[in-house]
């Protein structure tokens, strides 16, 4: 087990003084400003501060295409992902482009058949389906990188509109259209839009559109707020950068869901969760709600997912989710044994003396190993890669790494030392995927050992706590952690951790796996709790921890949720 290194983030004393002078509370001014806020227009809420749909790239030549598609009756359909933002993504689409008069419907590739995004083999099922041959393929979450399924499909006659996020490689697809803010040559202020977040946003375009064409009065048209909730959904569970649009975004989602103004979906889901939406948070969201939908595309079909989404009656909601949350309870124990089977084959690795971790089982589950992978990098802190069986002869492996190693460029020095080795890879800094022949197993492991070692110069990393330095014990109250629970954190914008230095009064393990404690700072006692640690903590400490509010028999106090803690 590694021990981070805790450090602390740089205040700007500035921004943190403009922001209190706005009227903010004066530790989340220092929490804002350290996180990049310099003003309060940064954390204004209103629709009015979204960046304007005209400045997404194409998403006016695109909205005009389908406003004549809409126009002409053709029918559309929709070529979904298989992930939370996937299903969410096509979700919005369907919902707004049949709220807008659109003949569509969608296909969703199956992850362990046709691959990943719009492939020749994905062409093909669309060719096949019950609604009939589509005239146009709307990619959302994907198709940037489909070059040969965009020409299969101009071969069949289809056309191809490509919303997409990830990064574009050297060559584009010949699409009717190309909605991504990270394509050359787009301008749009935020590059970290989900893919939900680009199709949103074309949604925007084509209402404005229509609009334009006198087809709705001009403020008139569909409601499409109404929709933040799903694409609140996709872009946290994306774990995509969350810039003060994309805050924005999600804030007025998860206002609806508060206010319970959900589509029945996720009503559904908070229930079978367990999750109380009134207080609905960006954690719900990505640990809740977002595993719940992904259960369908790592075991099954993620049509299951979207179903859930666009259903407008509560009763096939609420069994669709509760179908989703069986898959979600058996994905759990396919991964409690992948663990378990995962951590012995890394000890026997004996991987503090490796810069790398990867691990293979012939009977893992293919949907499994990025989970499995992503617990192994958080344990030994290391760039981890899973692998389960793909087809004859070939194994599939699905990678996690830390900040220290871009994985995707790792992976493409194998590629250019290792000629062949790797028959197919992709991803980005944090997490990739590949597939190699199962008898290349060891040269590959040693191949990725020799390629991190060498972009790094390193074989061992530590990781690294950043906080906020000290609490001021006048805001460890109820009311300030409830301003903090309010706030939407997330990737880029990570939620508060605080460093202090504690006198331990009293300690207890929960279920021998949680640690329950009584802690003391300046004459002040806390509740505290460290989930997931099983061994005692000696009399004097210095912890990081978040700030929380715990309720218990109706009575709400503060909390303090240890991260780490050593002695002092």
């Amino acid at each position: 087990m590694v021990t981070p290194i805790l450090k602390n983030r740089p205040q700007q004393q500035q921004a943190s003084q403009a922001l209190e002078q706005a009227g903010l509370h004066p530790l989340m001014a220092r929490l804002l400003a350290a996180r990049g806020v310099k003003d309060a227009t940064q954390i204004e809420i209103s629709w009015q501060r979204l960046i304007p749909p005209a400045m997404l790239g194409q998403a006016q030549r695109a909205a005009a295409l389908l406003a004549d598609a809409i126009d002409r009756r053709d029918r559309m359909l929709i070529i979904a992902d298989y992930d939370c933002d996937g299903a969410t993504a096509c979700a919005v689409g369907l919902r707004a482009l049949r709220s807008m008069g659109a003949i569509v419907d969608f296909l969703v590739p199956n992850r362990f058949e046709t691959g990943y995004g719009l492939s020749p083999a994905v062409v093909d099922l669309a060719l096949q389906h019950v609604a009939g041959k589509p005239d146009l393929l709307i990619t959302v979450d994907n198709g940037i990188a489909s070059l040969d399924g965009v020409e299969a499909a101009h071969e069949a006659g289809m056309q191809v509109l490509i919303t997409d996020h990830h990064l574009p490689g050297d060559e584009l697809p010949d699409a009717l259209a190309i909605v991504n803010p990270n394509q050359p040559g787009c301008d749009f202020p935020s590059k970290n839009l989900a893919g939900v977040g680009v199709i949103f946003y074309l949604m925007l375009a084509l209402r404005a559109e229509l609009r334009q064409r006198g087809v709705y009065p001009a403020n008139g048209g569909p409601r499409l707020d109404a929709l933040s909730d799903l694409v609140a959904l996709g872009t946290v569970a994306d774990v995509v950068s969350l810039d003060a649009n994309n805050r924005l975004i999600v804030t007025q989602g998860l206002e609806r869901m508060r206010a319970g103004r959900m589509q029945p979906g996720l009503r559904a889901l908070f229930q079978v969760a367990g999750r109380e939406p009134r207080q609905a948070s960006a954690f719900d969201l990505g640990f809740a709600l977002g595993p719940r939908i992904n259960a369908a595309g790592r075991l099954a079909d993620m049509s299951l997912g979207i179903r859930c989404l666009i259903t407008d009656d509560e009763q096939e909601a609420a069994d669709i989710a509760q179908e989703l949350e069986d898959m979600n309870q058996d994905r759990r124990a396919i991964e409690n044994t992948m663990r378990e089977e995962a951590l012995q084959a890394a000890e026997q690795a004996e991987p503090d003396t490796c810069a790398t971790v990867c691990v293979y089982h012939p009977d893992w589950h293919q949907g499994v190993v990025g989970l499995v992978a992503s617990r192994l990098k958080e344990k030994y802190w290391r760039p981890t890669l899973a692998f389960a069986q793909g087809d004859p002869g070939e194994i599939k492996g699905s990678g996690r790494s830390i900040p220290d190693v871009h994985l995707r460029d790792a992976l493409d020095l194998v590629s250019k030392r290792y000629p062949g080795l790797i028959l197919k890879f992709g991803g980005h800094a944090m997490a990739a995927g590949l597939t190699i022949e199962e008898d290349n197993y060891d040269v590959f492991v040693q191949a990725f050992e020799e390629a991190v070692q060498e972009l790094t110069g390193r074989f061992q990393f530590d990781p690294v706590i950043e906080t906020d330095g000290s609490l001021e014990p006048q805001h460890a109250t109820i009311s300030v952690a409830g301003l903090i629970q309010k706030q939407v954190w997330g990737a880029g914008f990570p939620p508060p951790i605080f460093r202090d230095q504690f006198l331990v009064r009293q300690q207890r393990l929960l279920k021998n796996k949680h640690l329950k404690l009584t802690l003391e700072r300046e004459g002040n006692r806390f509740d505290a709790i460290w989930f997931n640690r099983d061994t005692l903590l000696p009399d004097a400490i210095e912890a990081a921890y978040r700030l929380d509010q715990n309720e218990w028999n109706g009575n709400i106090n503060v909390q303090l949720i240890i991260e780490f803690a050593q002695g002092r």
